[in-house]
């Protein structure tokens, strides 16, 4: 979808917006056409290969660029499960931009595909999404993947049984830092 210096300019954005809120440097948003469709994303921030923050939208309600600026912002400072990045912080980090694709349903007794699915879960007493990178990361098979996104979600491991539960499956366009380009 992104060429390499595409991926190049939005992770900059990510990493200027955060910056901004240090120095108040201003910065602006690339005006470049691919970056004007509203896509869901999330921004993930690392500190080796610790995460440090991670926020996005599921769905797109804004353009691609408008929301990487605001979601590395709240990943950097408003993630309810991290204190507020500091700026010794910043020069440690790694960011990772994962640019969603449409919500597939996922019918009953299927599973997701380790390495190219993400999963969003919707259920009466909780949602939850996981990105398709962290099933690889931690080595998860389809079925450990839906039990951790129920738990990710507040619910019980088996919720994506429930006839209450909606399931969908996603893919992503994930880069970051660290990747050549």
């Amino acid at each position: 979808m992104f060429s390499p210096e595409q991926k190049k300019i939005l992770l900059s954005l990510a990493r200027n917006s955060i910056l901004y809120r240090f120095e108040n440097i201003k910065f602006e948003l690339p005006t470049d056409a691919a970056f004007a469709e509203k896509r869901g994303l999330f921004v993930s921030l690392h500190i080796g290969t610790e995460l440090r923050g991670c926020i996005g939208y599921i769905k797109g309600y804004k353009s691609i660029t408008q929301s990487i600026a605001e979601m590395a912002q709240a990943a950097a400072f408003r993630d309810p499960r991290f204190s507020p990045l500091t700026r010794s912080e910043l020069d440690q980090l790694c960011l990772e931009i994962s640019v969603l694709g449409d919500l597939i349903p996922l019918e009953k007794g299927d599973e997701p595909v380790i390495g190219r699915d993400g999963l969003y879960i919707e259920h009466p007493y909780g949602s939850g999404l996981l990105l398709p990178q962290v099933a690889v990361e931690w080595g998860w098979n389809a079925n450990t993947f839906l039990r951790e996104l129920c738990r990710k979600a507040g619910l019980a491991p088996s919720a994506y049984l429930d006839a209450q539960s909606h399931l969908y499956r996603f893919t992503a366009e994930v880069f970051n830092e660290a990747d050549t380009f």
